[in-house]
């Protein structure tokens, strides 16, 4: 238990920042699964779609510290890979 001021600041600032760092992540989380759910359908208008505002939201994620920004890089890179992949060869 903290027993200074400032600790229990710090404490009070770590629940807040918990919270909104999980809410982040659950969008990053729940946006890649719709592009993976996307793919596996065989979706490939609707994976694009997906994988924009996936891309988006790991960006996101990125920029607030919440995922490193080499991270969500290879994420993005991975997603995008998969998306190409699952399109119809022409």
């Amino acid at each position: 238990m903290a027993t200074t001021r400032s600790a229990e600041k710090s404490n009070r600032q770590a629940q807040q920042q918990r919270l909104r760092n999980n809410t982040v992540r659950t969008r990053v989380k729940t946006a890649v699964k719709k592009v993976r759910d996307a793919i596996a359908a065989g979706d490939t208008g609707a994976a694009k779609a997906a994988f924009q505002k996936a891309s988006r939201a790991i960006d996101s994620a990125a920029s607030k510290g919440v995922v490193h920004r080499n991270a969500a890089s290879r994420r993005i890179s991975r997603l995008a890979k998969a998306v190409a992949h699952a399109a119809p060869a022409k």
